[in-house]
């Protein structure tokens, strides 16, 4: 029985993509799901155990389970971010967990696997080409939630996106570190969400959502970047 819900909005979120956030509360709470949003939340340390400095990793990630711990699921509006408290918590606190990463969700697995809703009542116009991140693909393994979902809403034209599991070259610090190489592995995202033909690229990471974006600014290409959970929330 889920009766609180809480959300963990994300570094991204919190700092650069608000309404992000904002979306992924309208949607559940449109499904009759109060959300409760601890204040005390900070980072789930993904960039920290990424860079090498498990020690702080794991410092952040003790602090998670402190604030969401009593939750009967944690909500988020990440893939990248659910993976890390998913797939590496454990390690990270030798199992003292608490076992508050198993009620941890990204926003699509949660709507469609433990809710088993797919149409949340969405309404929107324009034709979508959806990206699957890495994380979201290849670590939480959500398939086809996010394509479901989009398919439920009303005035979607859901596009095939070329190469579409090849990764977009951000990869958090990665694109500082090698930025040759991941501005490549960007130059191909883009051409593949050009020959789609879509109005707007959707995912469920802010992270390669703001590279992407980014990269189509840069290059002038008219195609909006938008977060599954705002085509949700409209």
């Amino acid at each position: 029985m889920i009766e609180r819900v809480a959300l963990f909005v994300t570094c991204l979120a919190d700092t650069l993509f608000p309404d992000v956030g904002k979306a992924t509360v309208t949607v559940l709470e449109r499904l009759g799901i109060e959300v409760v949003f601890p204040l005390e939340q900070t980072c789930c340390g993904q960039m920290h155990g990424n860079s090498g400095y498990p020690s702080e990793a794991a410092a952040l990630a003790r602090r998670f389970v402190d604030v969401f711990d009593g939750f009967d699921a944690v909500v988020t509006p990440s893939g990248s971010c659910a993976a890390q408290v998913r797939e590496h918590f454990e390690d990270l606190l030798g199992g003292d967990d608490r076992g508050v990463p198993a009620r941890t969700w990204e926003l699509s697995q949660f709507l469609t696997g433990v809710l088993g809703v797919e149409d949340v009542g969405s309404t929107f116009e324009g034709s979508v080409a959806y990206h699957p991140t890495c994380h979201s693909l290849r670590l939480l393994r959500v398939g086809g939630a996010p394509l479901r979902l989009l398919q439920a809403v009303p005035g979607v034209e859901l596009l095939e996106l070329p190469d579409a599991e090849e990764c977009c070259g951000f990869g958090g610090t990665f694109a500082v570190k090698n930025a040759d190489v991941s501005t490549a592995m960007l130059d191909e995202k883009i051409a593949a969400i050009m020959a789609s033909g879509a109005e707007s690229v959707c995912a469920c990471d802010s992270s390669c959502l703001m590279h992407i974006g980014g990269g189509l600014r840069r290059r002038g290409v008219a195609v909006r970047p938008v977060h599954l959970a705002e085509i949700l929330a409209s």
